[in-house]
């Protein structure tokens, strides 16, 4: 049986989750579903592909993704996408195209029916998991809505990135990848610069440095993330989503 995630803004206070769920389990009483978080802000789609982005690919290929709530357009398609090797249930919003870079393999535009997406969508997931294939579920579509996800810019001299995510602990993750620091920091010293202040390290684990100090480290997602031990970076240290980090190089 294929396994299913579900991600929505929907948050806990009310019965929108368990409505989501029962109507899969009607459809497919032997789903097994997976809550990957529900307290998404609301319409935020950057949020919403930050938090899908750094967890789905942990899961088989072949699991299916629904993503409910996050869309405010009632003229849009809702699509059945695959891409490296898992399949998205969703609006078609342009929050795919900010989980992953990569093209659909495939692309169905569901079959609506004059239904309400709160109920077709995971009736459509649970049909899924239970082996019916996609195209009997919807037309062929030539592409997704898309948007550009901003990346860090690299010089020899400097990565220039932002803050992409400011997670429950308080803690800032960036837009800076590990990949591009790797490259240019081979025998090179450097500095962080954040707000008015810097530092010239980054570290292993957080609990390298005393509670109440600031850590840089490497996330599992290979993106830069710094706060504060114990802490609350984003207040204590006065960022917040899109502020700017510097890692600036000298020779």
């Amino acid at each position: 049986m294929t396994l299913i995630t579900f991600t929505s803004d929907y948050g806990l206070s009310d019965h929108y989750v368990a409505y989501t769920r029962a109507r899969v389990l009607r459809h497919n009483p032997s789903a097994q579903l997976i809550d990957i978080s529900h307290e998404v802000k609301p319409f935020d789609l950057a949020h919403m592909a930050h938090v899908i982005q750094s967890a789905f690919r942990e899961f088989p290929e072949g699991t299916i993704h629904l993503i409910g709530g996050n869309t405010t357009n009632r003229q849009q398609d809702y699509i059945i996408a695959q891409i490296e090797g898992h399949i998205f249930v969703c609006p078609d919003n342009g929050v795919v195209s900010l989980i992953s870079e990569q093209q659909p393999a495939s692309i169905y535009a569901l079959e609506m029916e004059g239904r309400k997406a709160f109920d077709r969508l995971p009736e459509v997931a649970a049909r899924l998991s239970a082996g019916e294939p996609p195209e009997k579920l919807g037309a062929p579509k030539g592409d997704i809505v898309r948007y550009t996800t901003r990346k860090a810019r690299a010089t020899k001299k400097e990565i220039a990135g932002h803050v992409i995510h400011v997670d429950h602990y308080g803690n800032l993750i960036t837009n800076i990848e590990k990949t591009d620091f790797d490259i240019l920091s081979v025998d090179r010293s450097f500095r962080i610069v954040f707000g008015r202040d810097n530092v010239d390290r980054v570290n292993t684990e957080i609990f390298e440095v005393e509670p109440g100090e600031v850590f840089f480290i490497f996330n599992t997602n290979q993106k830069l993330m710094l706060g504060i031990n114990q802490g609350h970076g984003a207040q204590l240290l006065g960022l917040e989503y899109d502020s700017p980090i510097i890692i600036q190089f000298e020779d």
